[in-house]
């Protein structure tokens, strides 16, 4: 879901899609454009602390960036070499040319990026609709795989939560705009209070400069005119992945994941069911689970610490590189 930025950040002059803003980078970030034919996206690079760490790759949410990653990929930076993306349309990433936001197109660019790059097999991590998309790409693309680590992965679920039903809204053609139009008149602190209460299992521990970051943060991606589009058709995309039946279907697709898997679950997500813990955790072969009662949907936000000390953990089981 959508980022909160962090404190202490300074701005990037690193080449980005054309805005009336700069995005904000954090202090030890990078940021740098990768143009693949009929797609550009934009990566968040935090520098292993030693030459020779294992790459790693963080994939957002809906509505999210790279920034979402900011808090972690630090912890993190004396076991990987990590790298956050932001997907088409999302950040600093313009739309992709064919418009495609499904749950495949973005799985797609991933993979494309991992190809271009030749950092496979990572370290994959994912957020939300991130989630999906790794495990997407863990599924068909094992080679570029060394462990998954699943965030409130949106996996398929037959009673979504009604505070998901929102969300899940703007998959309906003409929703979007209309909701858009609706809400013209909302400031960006309004907006960002209602990310943050949907997000947050504790939106109170967001600090004031970091509420502050993410209202600017909100400012410039409302300027974007591909903004709204972006949010429904990914939603779409979710949708129908969540139809999908057979070999394509998420549930069979994780059923197939070969690598050692990390799942993250908040007791306060609205968004990601707590429920839906246990049929994960059944799905991902050999995986383990990590369960934060006090976590809203974005746990490695609210907490860090303890999914960085769980990553390090499953990364040292499975031979640290």
């Amino acid at each position: 879901m959508s980022s909160t930025e962090l404190p202490e950040t300074r701005t990037s002059d690193a080449p980005t899609a054309s805005r009336a803003r700069a995005v904000r980078v954090a202090d030890g970030e990078e940021l740098r454009s990768v143009a693949l034919p009929g797609l550009t996206l934009t990566v968040r690079a935090r520098p292993g602390n030693r030459p020779g760490l294992p790459p790693a790759l963080y994939v957002h949410g809906l509505g999210g960036s790279s920034q979402n990653w900011s808090d972690l990929m630090p912890l993190l930076a004396d076991v990987v070499d990590g790298e956050a993306v932001d997907l088409p349309g999302f950040g600093d990433s313009p739309p992709p040319d064919d418009g495609n936001y499904s749950v495949t197109g973005h799985a797609r660019a991933v993979i494309r990026l991992l190809d271009s790059a030749g950092r496979g097999p990572v370290h994959l991590f994912g957020n939300s609709m991130g989630g999906a998309v790794a495990t997407r790409v863990a599924a068909v693309r094992p080679d570029l795989v060394r462990t998954l680590t699943l965030v409130s992965p949106a996996l398929p679920e037959l009673r979504a939560q009604r505070t998901a039903w929102p969300t899940a809204l703007l998959a309906v053609p003409g929703i979007a705009s209309f909701f858009a139009k609706l809400t013209k008149d909302w400031t960006a602190e309004q907006r960002v209070r209602g990310v943050l209460s949907l997000c947050y299992g504790d939106p109170g521990q967001v600090t004031e400069e970091g509420f502050r970051h993410a209202v600017e943060e909100m400012e410039r991606r409302l300027e974007l005119p591909y903004f709204w589009d972006a949010m429904a058709r990914s939603s779409r995309g979710i949708v129908d992945a969540y139809t999908l039946g057979g070999q394509h279907g998420l549930w069979r697709q994780a059923e197939r994941v070969l690598a050692p898997t990390l799942l993250v679950y908040g007791g306060r997500d609205q968004l990601v069911s707590y429920r839906m813990a246990r049929k994960a955790a059944a799905a991902f072969r050999g995986s383990r689970l990590l369960t934060l009662p006090e976590a809203g949907h974005v746990a490695m936000m609210e907490h860090p610490e303890t999914v960085a000390q769980a990553v390090r953990d499953l990364i040292a089981d499975s031979g640290g590189s």
